[in-house]
């Protein structure tokens, strides 16, 4: 992004003290009392059909990306606040409410940081981790500032998103799936790369390793089972590559990662694999083997344009920039000229 896009994704964003203030705060805050309202408008048999219809939109999110899903999404957002403010509910009917509205905000929040919607992606993240809280779903809850940790690093607040991943922990300590204590090692992996402590983060990378071995899928919420070999894969290698830049004897390894998740990536998990593909496209750049990396390329095109995901189209647009470089090369000059069709259509 140039500094006019970086700018326009930081508008409005909570950072640093008044962010960790702010989750501090909805996390220990008791849902209130319930105003008097109305008698409850739906039943046990609406609430499965809205946390199923929570689960095609997980897995819209996890193929596709935001885009016009994403409104969709956000309508059936509303529709479940608007419930739980109008109407009281049955103590456990009232849980579960809370509960697919945090799962519901938390996709809303990624579709929107998957369009370039920062701010709003921010905003949703709070109403998920508030409304995680109110359902007493410490998991989840975790799973929410996982994502906001997330955020931060991408924007360059690394010891902000750190801190966020170790409240996470802490909450979750004893209520953690092994998917999801190895989701959050990768978390906390990703800090100690972009802070350059290597040992710490191979260190805590092995832990996720050790965690994944113990998983059982069928004992795993579903909302964890997109973490697997291939994302622990495909963000270890994306780390890697990030620390190639810098120092390229490390290139080698960062590639292996990435050949391991492009080979392990699921069809239903078109957007990683984009992004594994272009990542492992720049690794060989990085390396000088330029035939390797436009045939790279040109396999990761055909597989970015079958997801409208922003978030693939930057990683495709850094691709495009080392890729320029050496466009005096046949192969570099003609994937180029792919990549510049393929963002102006964007």
């Amino acid at each position: 992004m140039d500094r006019r896009e970086a700018a326009r994704m930081i508008a409005g964003l909570l950072l640093g003290a008044p962010l960790l203030k702010r989750v501090e705060g909805w996390l220990a805050v008791e849902e209130p009392r319930p105003a008097r309202r109305r008698a409850a408008g739906i039943g046990y048999q609406e609430v499965e059909q809205i946390e199923h219809a929570a689960q095609v939109f997980r897995a819209w999110d996890n193929q596709f990306g935001g885009g016009l899903r994403r409104k969709a999404e956000v309508g059936q957002l509303a529709e479940v606040a608007d419930e739980l403010r109008d109407f009281s509910h049955p103590p456990e009917l009232t849980r579960r409410l809370h509960g697919v509205m945090a799962q519901l905000a938390c996709i809303a929040a990624t579709m929107s940081w998957d369009s370039d919607q920062g701010a709003a992606a921010q905003r949703y993240y709070l109403v998920a981790l508030r409304a995680a809280a109110a359902a007493g779903d410490r998991a989840f809850a975790a799973n929410v500032l996982a994502g906001m940790a997330r955020q931060q690093f991408y924007l360059g607040h690394v010891a902000e998103g750190l801190e966020l991943v170790r409240v996470a922990q802490d909450r979750v300590d004893g209520h953690a799936t092994p998917a999801i204590r190895a989701m959050l090692y990768t978390r906390e992996a990703w800090a100690y790369a972009l802070q350059g402590r290597l040992a710490a983060f191979r260190r805590v990378t092995s832990r996720a390793e050790d965690c994944l071995r113990d998983m059982q899928p069928s004992s795993e919420p579903y909302w964890i089972t997109y973490f697997n070999e291939a994302e622990l894969s495909g963000v270890t290698g994306g780390r890697l590559l990030e620390v190639a830049h810098r120092s390229p004897s490390h290139a080698e390894e960062a590639a292996t990662w990435l050949r391991r998740a492009v080979g392990l990536r699921r069809a239903e998990a078109l957007r990683s694999a984009a992004l594994d593909q272009i990542g492992f496209a720049e690794i060989r750049l990085v390396q000088g083997e330029l035939d390797e990396a436009a045939r790279l390329g040109h396999d990761a095109l055909d597989t970015v344009a079958q997801t409208q995901s922003s978030r693939v189209r930057v990683k495709l647009a850094e691709l495009y920039r080392y890729a320029e470089t050496r466009d005096s090369a046949p192969p570099m000059a003609e994937l180029c000229e792919r990549i510049r069709l393929v963002l102006r259509s964007a």
